[in-house]
């Protein structure tokens, strides 16, 4: 794990070709009691500032003269494991390579400040120190421990499914109609890759994902996983209908709700109140929205991240009578909302990455 527990400050490698970029960051971060202790101009001069400075946590720019950010990412993961922050434009063909990166090892992103930040400076600074801090806790042999993501390809005929880890050790399926409902942070994203792309597309489920990621990534991040896995995935429309056999990922910046079960399908509403536990979408709204209104059998799912989003919704689901399942401390980035939950006493099972689609499926057969 980071060395920031209980040593002092959190100590902070800033890299980026703009000047410019790297004195706002570097205020921003002091002015938080970050200690930005060395700076680099392009991904090969931070790979040797890093091996010096042995910092808690590395912000990296993507686009960058004589070295990029994906390949530092790549190296510093190899020659000096460190936690990497990606700084990522706003704009929604950025998102690709955004995900790259953490591909490479990078364990969490946050938006550039861009031209006009005046007005928008107290939301940046409390962004980037929250996803600073999150980066710098983050459990780098954890992340090895658990699962590679796997490879881009085109998604496979909708019989794949029935070869795949989940069906080949789940003897029978859930109902049609059943429904997911998971939930992840920091480190989040590879891990629901691997959870979705192991769901046999015969067992039918509805599934939703509620992702902390800011908008203008979650539609990305949604045509990624759908060419990844044998459900169709998009980010989810307000007033939609989703069926089994279906995946929507909550937008960056709205609530996602379920207000209805009727036919086999859900209704979805999206909502534009208030961030909770400072985020937004949130899980808990989501899970606690689904333990009231479906009427199939319910799973939930906690993965990485830090904080207590989760807990209450994962509380509603297993008082509803459905099945809980929390991602290990073994495999998680972050063992910060899954634990919590444990402790709660609200999850039924407790597993590695690798192994959380089978619980969940069996969870719902049961």
């Amino acid at each position: 794990m980071s060395s920031t527990a209980g040593a002092g400050p959190t100590r902070a490698v800033v890299v980026d070709d703009s000047r410019f970029m790297r004195t706002l960051i570097r205020t921003l971060l002091e002015d938080a009691d970050v200690e930005v202790v060395a700076e680099a101009a392009d991904g090969r001069e931070a790979i040797s500032v890093v091996e010096e400075n042995r910092p808690d946590v590395v912000t990296m720019d993507i686009e960058m003269p004589e070295m990029n950010g994906l390949d530092a990412v790549e190296a510093i993961m190899e020659e000096c494991p460190t936690p990497v922050l990606m700084l990522s434009a706003h704009a929604e063909e950025d998102a690709d390579v955004t995900f790259e990166a953490l591909d490479r090892g990078a364990v969490d992103f946050v938006t550039k400040p861009g031209g006009e930040v005046t007005s928008e400076m107290p939301r940046v600074k409390r962004e980037l120190v929250e996803k600073i801090q999150s980066a710098a806790a983050v459990d780098l042999s954890a992340t090895r421990r658990g699962s590679r993501p796997p490879k881009a390809e085109s998604k496979s005929p909708a019989t794949a499914g029935s070869t795949s880890a989940a069906s080949e050790t789940t003897e029978s399926l859930p109902t049609e109609g059943s429904t997911l409902i998971i939930g992840a942070s920091t480190g989040g994203p590879n891990v629901v890759e691997r959870v979705l792309a192991a769901l046999p597309a015969e067992a039918g489920l509805r599934v939703l994902v509620v992702q902390h990621m800011p908008a203008g990534f979650t539609k990305r991040f949604a045509a990624r996983l759908d060419g990844r896995c044998d459900y169709e995935v998009r980010e989810a429309e307000d007033g939609e209908r989703i069926g089994p056999g279906q995946i929507r990922i909550a937008p960056g910046g709205s609530h996602l709700l379920v207000t209805g079960d009727r036919a086999g399908r859900l209704r979805l509403e999206l909502s534009d109140d208030e961030a909770l536990h400072g985020v937004k979408p949130a899980i808990d709204l989501t899970m606690a929205s689904a333990a009231e209104a479906v009427d199939a059998p319910l799973a939930g799912v906690l993965l990485t991240g830090m904080g207590r989003d989760g807990v209450e919704g994962m509380t509603r689901i297993e008082r509803a009578g459905g099945h809980t399942v929390a991602q290990d401390e073994a495999t998680s980035a972050i063992f910060g909302m899954p634990k919590r939950a444990i402790e709660a006493g609200c999850v039924d099972t407790v597993a590695a990455d690798g192994r959380i689609a089978d619980e969940a499926l069996s969870g719902l057969t049961t």
